[in-house]
Protein backbone atom coordinates (compact mmCIF):
# COMPACT_ATOMS: atom_id res chain seq x y z
CA UNK A 1 0.00 0.00 0.00
CA UNK A 2 2.94 2.31 0.90
CA UNK A 3 5.11 3.61 -1.42
CA UNK A 4 8.44 5.73 -2.24
CA UNK A 5 8.29 7.95 -4.99
CA UNK A 6 11.29 7.99 -7.41
CA UNK A 7 12.09 11.67 -8.63
CA UNK A 8 10.85 11.31 -12.57
CA UNK A 9 11.48 14.09 -15.13
CA UNK A 10 8.40 16.02 -15.90
CA UNK A 11 8.11 15.60 -20.17
CA UNK A 12 8.08 19.27 -22.44
CA UNK A 13 6.46 18.99 -25.47
CA UNK A 14 7.33 20.78 -28.83
CA UNK A 15 5.88 24.24 -28.86
CA UNK A 16 2.34 23.42 -30.86
CA UNK A 17 2.78 19.99 -29.99
CA UNK A 18 0.50 18.23 -27.25
CA UNK A 19 1.63 17.06 -24.24
CA UNK A 20 2.40 13.20 -23.86
CA UNK A 21 1.82 11.78 -20.30
CA UNK A 22 3.66 8.66 -20.21
CA UNK A 23 2.79 7.54 -16.64
CA UNK A 24 1.18 8.35 -13.94
CA UNK A 25 1.57 11.39 -11.84
CA UNK A 26 4.62 11.28 -9.03
CA UNK A 27 2.24 13.55 -6.76
CA UNK A 28 2.44 12.36 -3.26
CA UNK A 29 -0.30 11.35 -0.87
CA UNK A 30 -0.99 10.22 2.90
CA UNK A 31 0.01 6.50 1.52
CA UNK A 32 2.07 7.27 -1.69
CA UNK A 33 5.50 9.17 0.28
CA UNK A 34 7.77 11.05 -1.53
CA UNK A 35 11.76 10.90 -0.73
CA UNK A 36 13.34 14.33 0.46
CA UNK A 37 16.87 15.87 1.82
CA UNK A 38 15.11 15.97 5.34
CA UNK A 39 12.92 12.81 5.00
CA UNK A 40 9.79 11.53 3.66
CA UNK A 41 7.01 13.53 2.98
CA UNK A 42 3.61 12.77 2.73
CA UNK A 43 0.51 15.40 1.29
CA UNK A 44 -2.74 14.57 2.76
CA UNK A 45 -6.07 15.46 1.06
CA UNK A 46 -8.71 18.40 3.04
CA UNK A 47 -11.28 18.91 0.78
CA UNK A 48 -12.18 22.12 1.29
CA UNK A 49 -9.24 22.64 3.97
CA UNK A 50 -11.58 21.14 6.64
CA UNK A 51 -10.48 19.68 9.88
CA UNK A 52 -12.43 19.18 12.86
CA UNK A 53 -11.22 19.28 16.38
CA UNK A 54 -10.08 15.68 16.32
CA UNK A 55 -8.36 15.94 13.20
CA UNK A 56 -6.32 18.93 14.27
CA UNK A 57 -5.31 16.76 17.48
CA UNK A 58 -4.38 14.26 15.34
CA UNK A 59 -2.47 16.12 12.93
CA UNK A 60 -0.30 17.54 15.69
CA UNK A 61 0.59 14.45 17.35
CA UNK A 62 1.45 13.00 13.81
CA UNK A 63 3.63 16.20 13.09
CA UNK A 64 5.17 15.49 16.72
CA UNK A 65 5.82 11.76 16.87
CA UNK A 66 6.73 11.24 13.66
CA UNK A 67 7.88 13.98 11.44
CA UNK A 68 9.65 17.52 12.35
CA UNK A 69 7.15 18.43 14.47
CA UNK A 70 5.44 21.04 11.32
CA UNK A 71 2.72 21.28 9.31
CA UNK A 72 2.95 22.85 5.59
CA UNK A 73 -0.29 24.13 4.03
CA UNK A 74 0.00 23.78 0.72
CA UNK A 75 -1.73 26.35 -2.43
CA UNK A 76 -4.28 23.77 -2.45
CA UNK A 77 -5.27 24.02 1.64
CA UNK A 78 -3.96 20.49 2.11
CA UNK A 79 -1.70 19.78 4.29
CA UNK A 80 1.64 18.40 4.77
CA UNK A 81 4.14 16.45 6.62
CA UNK A 82 8.12 16.53 6.14
CA UNK A 83 10.78 14.74 8.26
CA UNK A 84 9.09 11.12 8.09
CA UNK A 85 11.21 8.56 8.58
CA UNK A 86 11.42 5.57 6.16
CA UNK A 87 9.45 3.33 8.30
CA UNK A 88 6.78 5.25 9.45
CA UNK A 89 4.04 4.61 6.67
CA UNK A 90 1.96 2.11 8.57
CA UNK A 91 1.36 4.22 12.00
CA UNK A 92 0.81 7.44 9.84
CA UNK A 93 -2.29 5.58 7.82
CA UNK A 94 -3.08 4.56 10.75
CA UNK A 95 -3.34 7.51 12.78
CA UNK A 96 -4.91 9.52 9.62
CA UNK A 97 -7.50 6.65 9.19
CA UNK A 98 -8.49 6.98 12.93
CA UNK A 99 -9.63 10.33 12.81
CA UNK A 100 -11.74 9.93 9.44
CA UNK A 101 -8.89 11.72 7.34
CA UNK A 102 -8.27 8.55 4.72
CA UNK A 103 -12.30 7.99 3.73
CA UNK A 104 -11.11 5.74 1.08
CA UNK A 105 -7.43 4.08 0.35
CA UNK A 106 -7.86 4.17 -3.17
CA UNK A 107 -9.07 7.48 -3.88
CA UNK A 108 -6.90 9.22 -1.02
CA UNK A 109 -5.07 11.29 -3.57
CA UNK A 110 -7.90 12.59 -5.79
CA UNK A 111 -9.95 14.25 -2.95
CA UNK A 112 -8.56 17.94 -4.26
CA UNK A 113 -11.61 20.26 -3.86
CA UNK A 114 -10.93 23.65 -2.85
CA UNK A 115 -14.02 25.61 -1.88
CA UNK A 116 -14.51 29.40 -0.80
CA UNK A 117 -13.06 29.35 2.72
CA UNK A 118 -15.24 32.00 4.05
CA UNK A 119 -18.64 30.26 2.90
CA UNK A 120 -20.99 30.14 5.41
CA UNK A 121 -19.62 31.92 7.85
CA UNK A 122 -20.14 36.05 7.02
CA UNK A 123 -23.18 35.95 5.64
CA UNK A 124 -21.98 36.65 1.67
CA UNK A 125 -21.72 34.69 -1.00
CA UNK A 126 -24.86 32.99 -3.50
CA UNK A 127 -24.41 29.41 -1.54
CA UNK A 128 -22.60 27.72 1.26
CA UNK A 129 -20.05 26.20 -1.37
CA UNK A 130 -18.55 24.17 2.14
CA UNK A 131 -21.66 21.53 1.97
CA UNK A 132 -21.32 21.01 -2.11
CA UNK A 133 -17.60 20.55 -0.83
CA UNK A 134 -18.70 17.56 1.26
CA UNK A 135 -20.79 16.36 -1.21
CA UNK A 136 -18.93 16.53 -3.79
CA UNK A 137 -15.63 14.31 -1.70
CA UNK A 138 -18.37 11.84 -0.54
CA UNK A 139 -19.37 11.11 -4.54
CA UNK A 140 -15.83 10.65 -4.98
CA UNK A 141 -14.96 8.65 -2.62
CA UNK A 142 -17.81 6.04 -3.24
CA UNK A 143 -17.12 6.22 -7.39
CA UNK A 144 -14.55 3.53 -8.43
CA UNK A 145 -13.89 5.15 -11.96
CA UNK A 146 -12.41 8.17 -9.68
CA UNK A 147 -9.45 6.53 -8.71
CA UNK A 148 -8.21 7.23 -12.55
CA UNK A 149 -8.23 10.61 -12.09
CA UNK A 150 -4.71 12.51 -11.58
CA UNK A 151 -3.43 13.64 -8.00
CA UNK A 152 -3.57 17.01 -9.95
CA UNK A 153 -6.89 17.18 -11.35
CA UNK A 154 -8.39 20.11 -9.32
CA UNK A 155 -12.21 21.09 -8.21
CA UNK A 156 -12.92 24.81 -7.42
CA UNK A 157 -15.97 25.92 -5.78
CA UNK A 158 -16.62 29.16 -5.61
CA UNK A 159 -19.36 30.90 -3.24
CA UNK A 160 -19.52 34.26 -5.86
CA UNK A 161 -17.10 35.98 -4.07
CA UNK A 162 -14.76 35.15 -6.69
CA UNK A 163 -11.96 33.95 -3.99
CA UNK A 164 -11.30 30.77 -5.59
CA UNK A 165 -12.46 31.02 -8.90
CA UNK A 166 -9.00 32.15 -10.31
CA UNK A 167 -7.17 29.20 -8.86
CA UNK A 168 -6.92 27.19 -12.21
CA UNK A 169 -9.73 24.58 -11.39
CA UNK A 170 -9.98 21.57 -13.86
CA UNK A 171 -13.60 21.87 -13.23
CA UNK A 172 -14.85 24.92 -11.22
CA UNK A 173 -18.38 25.52 -10.13
CA UNK A 174 -19.47 29.50 -9.40
CA UNK A 175 -22.49 29.93 -7.15
CA UNK A 176 -25.16 32.89 -8.36
CA UNK A 177 -28.22 33.99 -6.97
CA UNK A 178 -31.44 32.19 -7.88
CA UNK A 179 -30.39 28.62 -6.71
CA UNK A 180 -27.99 27.89 -9.19
CA UNK A 181 -24.14 27.29 -10.37
CA UNK A 182 -22.09 28.13 -13.49
CA UNK A 183 -20.20 25.00 -14.25
CA UNK A 184 -16.83 26.22 -16.35
CA UNK A 185 -14.86 22.92 -17.92
CA UNK A 186 -12.49 23.70 -20.64
CA UNK A 187 -13.71 27.30 -21.70
CA UNK A 188 -17.66 26.09 -21.75
CA UNK A 189 -19.69 27.12 -19.06
CA UNK A 190 -23.30 25.80 -18.15
CA UNK A 191 -26.01 26.77 -16.23
CA UNK A 192 -27.13 23.76 -13.28
CA UNK A 193 -29.60 23.74 -10.16
CA UNK A 194 -27.01 24.01 -6.76
CA UNK A 195 -28.68 21.28 -5.83
CA UNK A 196 -27.33 19.49 -8.64
CA UNK A 197 -23.60 21.11 -8.13
CA UNK A 198 -21.71 18.26 -6.67
CA UNK A 199 -23.28 15.42 -9.23
CA UNK A 200 -22.34 18.06 -12.17
CA UNK A 201 -18.98 18.11 -10.96
CA UNK A 202 -18.33 14.67 -10.72
CA UNK A 203 -20.06 14.74 -14.50
CA UNK A 204 -17.57 16.74 -15.64
CA UNK A 205 -14.64 14.94 -14.39
CA UNK A 206 -16.11 11.56 -15.73
CA UNK A 207 -15.92 13.41 -19.13
CA UNK A 208 -12.55 14.71 -18.99
CA UNK A 209 -11.33 11.05 -18.36
CA UNK A 210 -13.33 10.13 -21.20
CA UNK A 211 -11.52 12.51 -23.64
CA UNK A 212 -8.56 11.64 -21.84
CA UNK A 213 -8.55 8.39 -22.86
CA UNK A 214 -10.00 8.41 -26.46
CA UNK A 215 -6.97 11.42 -27.25
CA UNK A 216 -4.55 8.84 -25.63
CA UNK A 217 -2.40 11.16 -24.48
CA UNK A 218 -2.46 10.58 -20.53
CA UNK A 219 -3.28 14.14 -20.07
CA UNK A 220 -3.99 14.59 -16.14
CA UNK A 221 -5.79 17.85 -16.70
CA UNK A 222 -7.74 19.50 -18.86
CA UNK A 223 -5.65 21.86 -20.42
CA UNK A 224 -3.90 19.26 -21.32
CA UNK A 225 -5.95 18.05 -23.95
CA UNK A 226 -5.39 18.06 -27.58
CA UNK A 227 -7.30 20.12 -29.95
CA UNK A 228 -10.88 18.49 -30.93
CA UNK A 229 -10.75 16.06 -27.83
CA UNK A 230 -12.47 18.60 -24.93
CA UNK A 231 -14.80 16.70 -22.47
CA UNK A 232 -18.28 16.78 -24.17
CA UNK A 233 -19.75 17.91 -20.73
CA UNK A 234 -23.07 18.39 -22.14
CA UNK A 235 -23.96 14.67 -22.57
CA UNK A 236 -22.23 13.68 -19.36
CA UNK A 237 -24.52 15.55 -17.55
CA UNK A 238 -27.46 14.43 -19.53
CA UNK A 239 -26.54 10.92 -18.96
CA UNK A 240 -26.13 11.65 -15.16
CA UNK A 241 -29.86 13.11 -14.99
CA UNK A 242 -28.82 16.50 -14.28
CA UNK A 243 -30.29 19.40 -16.54
CA UNK A 244 -28.25 22.12 -17.65
CA UNK A 245 -28.12 25.00 -20.22
CA UNK A 246 -25.61 26.99 -21.75
CA UNK A 247 -24.65 29.83 -19.61
CA UNK A 248 -25.74 33.45 -20.28
CA UNK A 249 -23.08 35.51 -20.89
CA UNK A 250 -24.67 38.25 -18.90
CA UNK A 251 -24.62 35.97 -15.86
CA UNK A 252 -24.11 38.44 -13.01
CA UNK A 253 -21.06 35.88 -11.76
CA UNK A 254 -19.70 38.51 -9.62
CA UNK A 255 -18.77 38.93 -6.35
CA UNK A 256 -21.61 39.08 -3.87
CA UNK A 257 -22.93 41.83 -2.76
CA UNK A 258 -22.35 42.44 1.16
CA UNK A 259 -25.70 44.44 1.75
CA UNK A 260 -27.62 41.19 0.43
CA UNK A 261 -26.57 38.08 1.38
CA UNK A 262 -28.34 35.04 -0.12
CA UNK A 263 -29.68 32.07 1.87
CA UNK A 264 -27.45 29.09 0.93
CA UNK A 265 -28.57 26.60 -1.00
CA UNK A 266 -28.29 22.80 0.80
CA UNK A 267 -27.51 20.46 -1.29
CA UNK A 268 -28.84 16.27 -0.90
CA UNK A 269 -26.72 15.22 2.61
CA UNK A 270 -23.75 13.82 1.73
CA UNK A 271 -23.12 11.82 4.34
CA UNK A 272 -26.62 9.93 3.15
CA UNK A 273 -24.87 6.84 2.04
CA UNK A 274 -27.78 5.55 0.26
CA UNK A 275 -27.81 9.21 -1.25
CA UNK A 276 -24.50 8.22 -2.36
CA UNK A 277 -25.21 5.17 -4.03
CA UNK A 278 -28.11 6.66 -6.07
CA UNK A 279 -25.87 9.25 -7.39
CA UNK A 280 -23.29 7.13 -7.93
CA UNK A 281 -25.44 4.68 -9.87
CA UNK A 282 -26.03 7.32 -12.86
CA UNK A 283 -22.42 8.46 -12.57
CA UNK A 284 -20.36 6.12 -15.12
CA UNK A 285 -18.13 7.66 -17.52
CA UNK A 286 -19.82 7.21 -21.21
CA UNK A 287 -18.59 6.37 -24.73
CA UNK A 288 -17.23 9.79 -26.57
CA UNK A 289 -19.53 11.71 -28.92
CA UNK A 290 -18.39 14.49 -30.71
CA UNK A 291 -18.37 17.38 -28.53
CA UNK A 292 -20.42 20.57 -29.42
CA UNK A 293 -18.16 23.65 -30.29
CA UNK A 294 -17.57 25.56 -27.19
CA UNK A 295 -19.61 28.17 -25.92
CA UNK A 296 -18.61 31.87 -26.60
CA UNK A 297 -18.59 33.86 -25.21
CA UNK A 298 -18.85 32.38 -21.82
CA UNK A 299 -19.91 34.76 -18.32
CA UNK A 300 -16.48 36.16 -16.95
CA UNK A 301 -15.19 33.88 -13.77
CA UNK A 302 -15.46 36.52 -10.36
CA UNK A 303 -12.59 37.79 -9.29
CA UNK A 304 -12.43 38.44 -5.59
CA UNK A 305 -9.76 38.97 -2.83
CA UNK A 306 -9.20 36.47 -0.23
CA UNK A 307 -10.12 37.13 3.13
CA UNK A 308 -7.72 39.62 5.46
CA UNK A 309 -6.46 38.22 8.83
CA UNK A 310 -8.66 39.17 11.20
CA UNK A 311 -12.64 38.60 12.11
CA UNK A 312 -14.48 36.89 9.62
CA UNK A 313 -17.81 37.81 10.55
CA UNK A 314 -18.64 37.21 14.56
CA UNK A 315 -17.89 34.34 15.03
CA UNK A 316 -14.60 33.07 12.99
CA UNK A 317 -10.99 34.85 12.40
CA UNK A 318 -8.92 34.39 9.21
CA UNK A 319 -5.37 33.95 10.12
CA UNK A 320 -1.93 33.38 8.04
CA UNK A 321 0.68 30.71 9.04
CA UNK A 322 4.14 32.87 8.06
CA UNK A 323 5.43 30.90 4.76
CA UNK A 324 2.54 28.38 4.91
CA UNK A 325 3.95 26.27 8.27
CA UNK A 326 2.78 25.78 11.25
CA UNK A 327 3.99 23.67 14.19
CA UNK A 328 2.22 21.88 16.39
CA UNK A 329 2.14 23.92 19.31
CA UNK A 330 0.69 26.73 17.19
CA UNK A 331 -2.04 24.34 15.45
CA UNK A 332 -3.29 23.56 18.71
CA UNK A 333 -3.72 26.75 19.49
CA UNK A 334 -6.04 27.32 16.83
CA UNK A 335 -8.56 25.62 19.65
CA UNK A 336 -11.29 25.38 20.76
CA UNK A 337 -13.15 25.54 17.58
CA UNK A 338 -15.88 24.40 15.55
CA UNK A 339 -13.93 23.49 12.64
CA UNK A 340 -10.83 24.76 11.18
CA UNK A 341 -10.20 25.72 7.59
CA UNK A 342 -6.90 25.49 6.15
CA UNK A 343 -7.18 27.80 2.93
CA UNK A 344 -5.39 28.20 -0.28
CA UNK A 345 -3.42 31.27 0.50
CA UNK A 346 -1.62 29.28 3.56
CA UNK A 347 -3.69 30.29 6.26
CA UNK A 348 -6.55 29.15 8.08
CA UNK A 349 -9.88 30.11 9.05
CA UNK A 350 -11.00 29.20 12.38
CA UNK A 351 -14.68 28.62 12.94
CA UNK A 352 -16.50 29.29 16.38
CA UNK A 353 -13.66 31.82 17.51
CA UNK A 354 -14.62 35.38 17.86
CA UNK A 355 -11.96 38.77 17.81
CA UNK A 356 -11.29 38.65 21.19
CA UNK A 357 -9.16 35.21 20.63
CA UNK A 358 -7.01 37.33 18.28
CA UNK A 359 -4.41 38.73 20.55
CA UNK A 360 -3.86 34.83 22.01
CA UNK A 361 -3.44 33.26 18.14
CA UNK A 362 -0.90 36.68 17.11
CA UNK A 363 0.96 35.83 20.09
CA UNK A 364 1.54 32.24 18.91
CA UNK A 365 3.07 33.28 16.07
CA UNK A 366 0.33 33.69 13.55
CA UNK A 367 -0.34 36.88 11.25
CA UNK A 368 -3.71 37.78 12.75
CA UNK A 369 -3.45 41.23 10.96
CA UNK A 370 -4.30 42.64 7.08
CA UNK A 371 -1.31 44.73 7.52
CA UNK A 372 1.25 42.71 8.57
CA UNK A 373 5.01 42.43 6.60
CA UNK A 374 3.90 38.64 6.23
CA UNK A 375 0.78 38.91 4.41
CA UNK A 376 1.18 38.05 0.68
CA UNK A 377 4.80 36.45 1.15
CA UNK A 378 5.38 32.62 0.41
CA UNK A 379 8.49 30.32 -0.48
CA UNK A 380 9.03 27.03 -1.56
CA UNK A 381 10.78 24.01 0.65
CA UNK A 382 14.19 25.50 -0.45
CA UNK A 383 17.68 23.86 1.14
CA UNK A 384 17.85 21.49 3.31
CA UNK A 385 14.93 19.75 2.59
CA UNK A 386 14.75 19.99 -1.55
CA UNK A 387 17.95 18.69 -3.15
CA UNK A 388 16.99 20.88 -6.46
CA UNK A 389 17.13 23.79 -3.96
CA UNK A 390 19.81 26.33 -5.06
CA UNK A 391 19.08 27.99 -1.52
CA UNK A 392 17.73 28.17 1.57
CA UNK A 393 15.24 30.50 0.52
CA UNK A 394 12.96 30.41 3.89
CA UNK A 395 15.52 32.01 5.38
CA UNK A 396 16.46 34.62 3.05
CA UNK A 397 12.41 35.36 2.35
CA UNK A 398 12.17 38.54 5.17
CA UNK A 399 9.25 39.93 5.30
CA UNK A 400 8.92 43.58 3.72
CA UNK A 401 7.75 46.43 5.59
CA UNK A 402 4.56 47.50 6.99
CA UNK A 403 2.54 48.46 4.08
CA UNK A 404 3.99 46.37 1.41
CA UNK A 405 1.23 43.82 2.14
CA UNK A 406 -0.54 46.20 -0.15
CA UNK A 407 1.64 45.43 -3.27
CA UNK A 408 1.50 42.18 -5.12
CA UNK A 409 2.51 38.69 -3.77
CA UNK A 410 5.95 37.34 -3.25
CA UNK A 411 6.75 33.92 -3.89
CA UNK A 412 11.10 33.02 -2.99
CA UNK A 413 11.41 30.04 -5.64
CA UNK A 414 15.04 27.58 -5.18
CA UNK A 415 15.18 26.57 -8.66
CA UNK A 416 13.19 27.48 -11.82
CA UNK A 417 10.50 24.98 -10.90
CA UNK A 418 9.26 27.93 -8.57
CA UNK A 419 7.10 25.01 -6.95
CA UNK A 420 3.91 26.81 -4.97
CA UNK A 421 4.24 29.93 -6.87
CA UNK A 422 0.55 32.40 -6.39
CA UNK A 423 -1.74 32.22 -9.04
CA UNK A 424 -2.50 35.42 -11.12
CA UNK A 425 0.26 38.13 -11.15
CA UNK A 426 3.04 38.09 -8.24
CA UNK A 427 6.48 39.21 -8.12
CA UNK A 428 9.13 36.50 -8.86
CA UNK A 429 12.30 35.74 -6.44
CA UNK A 430 14.37 33.42 -7.77
CA UNK A 431 17.55 31.73 -6.50
CA UNK A 432 20.56 31.33 -8.82
CA UNK A 433 23.82 29.43 -8.50
CA UNK A 434 26.33 31.95 -7.55
CA UNK A 435 24.43 32.60 -4.48
CA UNK A 436 22.22 35.55 -5.18
CA UNK A 437 18.70 35.88 -6.85
CA UNK A 438 16.60 37.56 -9.86
CA UNK A 439 14.06 39.49 -8.54
CA UNK A 440 11.61 39.80 -11.60
CA UNK A 441 14.45 39.07 -13.77
CA UNK A 442 16.81 41.59 -12.44
CA UNK A 443 20.04 40.08 -11.19
CA UNK A 444 20.39 40.77 -7.20
CA UNK A 445 22.79 40.23 -4.38
CA UNK A 446 21.12 38.34 -1.59
CA UNK A 447 21.78 41.36 1.26
CA UNK A 448 19.75 44.12 -1.39
CA UNK A 449 16.84 41.44 -1.33
CA UNK A 450 14.45 43.15 0.97
CA UNK A 451 14.79 46.52 -0.50
CA UNK A 452 14.64 45.18 -4.04
CA UNK A 453 11.75 42.87 -3.12
CA UNK A 454 9.73 45.88 -1.58
CA UNK A 455 10.10 47.71 -4.88
CA UNK A 456 8.95 45.13 -7.29
CA UNK A 457 6.01 44.36 -4.99
CA UNK A 458 5.04 47.85 -5.13
CA UNK A 459 6.01 48.82 -8.67
CA UNK A 460 3.37 48.92 -11.25
CA UNK A 461 3.98 46.92 -14.24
Amino acid sequence: MLAAMPPTPTPTPDPGEPRIRDRGDACPGALRLHSADDGRLARLRLPAGRLTVRQVEVLAVAAETLGDGRISITSRGNAELRGLADDCGARLAELLAGAGLLPSPTHERVRNIVASPAAGLDGLGAADVQLWARELDALLCATPWTAALSGRFLFVLDDGRGDVAGLGGDVTLVAVRGGAALLYVGGRALRVAAADAARAALAAAGAFLTAAREAGTGAWRVRELPEGHEPDVPTALTEAGVPAEPADPAEPAEPADPADPAKPTDPADPADPAAVRAHVRTLEPTPARKPEPPQAPVPPLPQGSPPPPGPLGSAAVCLLAPLGRLTAAQLRALLPADEVRFTPWRGVVVAGAGPERLPALDAAGLVTRPDSPWVGVSACTGRPGCAKSLADVRADAAPGPVGAAHGLPVHFSGCERRCGHPHGRWTDVLATPGGDYLVDGVPTPRTALPEAVTTARTTTR
